[in-house]
């Protein structure tokens, strides 16, 4: 079975009680989550032989969040454990007309302190087949931004597939440097690129007239979109892209599309109704994608199953995606019915 690694932080995701705004009631609900973490857990639950490599704290909650990861399938023998703190966020789930908000607690984090040398790269990259990263992770701090450019040029060096997700995060670009500054290079040892519209342009430089808050969803803009990355990244294979028309916080859209260079493909859309969580939509999508292309889909399908997957995150509380395969092969196969099975 082919081998994959992710990279990135790991925090305490700390949520209000169903939709309650911050502290209307004393309780929050505490689980684990983070972009390159999620990847890992769906692909894990995918039957997958997956490494999660982080910088944790050595402490209570460093061991409570290894034994998570572990729960799920995921293989943490590549974990750091070091001085620093876990990283928090605090999450408020939007509903109807209300948007979710989140507001960061990670500064002075573990990772975020990690330094170069302090990860043996050659060791991590032993054997695997695939490496996922996102942009979250070079946003954290200038070192790990440092990081993170030092585990993808080794990556291409040993001829390893690599796939980023853009995810662009305006609130931790913080050190001194633009995203587009430092994702323009990393992108250049990525071989498969996955971003919304929001992600090309904010993350790459790459404008054109689209906006996030656009409800058109003109497809002809997001083929000269893909074309546009494309052509100005040679390295890359492909790059898809996820297509979200929110109604409200609680009723989307959900597609998306994929340029190979060869072909342009567009995706089933899936309408959500009464979203429970849509955090982690996106990573899902990742896994998913990864999951296809590492056991070798035509593009096409590989398309549908990300989108199917993620499509199902949407009704999961919390960041990991809990699903099955046979989950989502049953969307696949036409069953939006949500029947009791029996």
């Amino acid at each position: 079975m082919k081998r994959i690694v992710t990279f990135g932080e790991i925090m305490l995701r700390l949520k209000s009680p169903g939709h309650q705004r911050l502290l209307q009631s004393p309780l929050l609900e505490a689980t684990f989550g983070g972009g390159e973490a999620n990847v890992a857990v769906s692909l894990a639950k995918f039957g997958q032989n997956v490494d999660f490599l982080t910088v944790l704290p050595n402490n209570k909650l460093g061991d409570l969040c290894v034994q998570e990861l572990k729960k799920h399938g995921v293989n943490t023998q590549k974990i750091i454990r070091n001085n620093g703190r876990m990283g928090i966020y605090f999450l408020e789930a939007g509903v109807n007309q209300l948007p979710s908000k989140v507001i960061y607690d990670r500064e002075y984090s573990a990772i975020s302190q990690a330094q170069v040398g302090d990860i043996d790269w050659d060791d991590v990259f032993e054997e695997v087949d695939w490496y996922h990263i996102s942009g979250i992770t070079p946003a954290i701090s200038e070192t790990t931004m440092q990081l993170a450019m030092e585990s993808v040029k080794k990556a291409k060096q040993k001829k390893i597939k690599v796939s980023c997700d853009l995810n662009f995060r305006k609130k931790l670009w913080n050190y001194g440097k633009e995203a587009s500054e430092v994702m323009s290079e990393l992108i250049r040892y990525v071989d498969v690129a996955i971003a919304n519209e929001e992600d090309c342009q904010k993350s790459l430089g790459i404008d054109l007239d689209l906006n996030v808050i656009d409800q058109s969803f003109d497809i002809n803009k997001y083929k000269r979109l893909s074309d546009k990355v494309l052509a100005e990244y040679p390295n890359l294979e492909l790059i898809a892209i996820t297509l979200r028309e929110s109604e409200s916080a609680s009723i989307n859209k959900w597609s998306a599309c994929m340029n190979d260079r060869k072909e342009f493909f567009v995706s089933t859309k899936y309408k959500i109704n009464d979203i429970i969580d849509r955090v982690g939509g996106g990573d899902a999508f990742c896994a998913g994608l990864i999951y296809a292309l590492i056991n070798d889909m035509d593009h096409r399908s590989a398309l549908e199953f990300a989108v199917a997957a993620s499509c199902l995150k949407h009704s999961i509380n919390g960041d990991f995606n809990l699903i099955e395969i046979s989950d989502v092969e049953l969307i696949l196969l036409g069953d939006q019915s949500g029947r009791v099975q029996r």
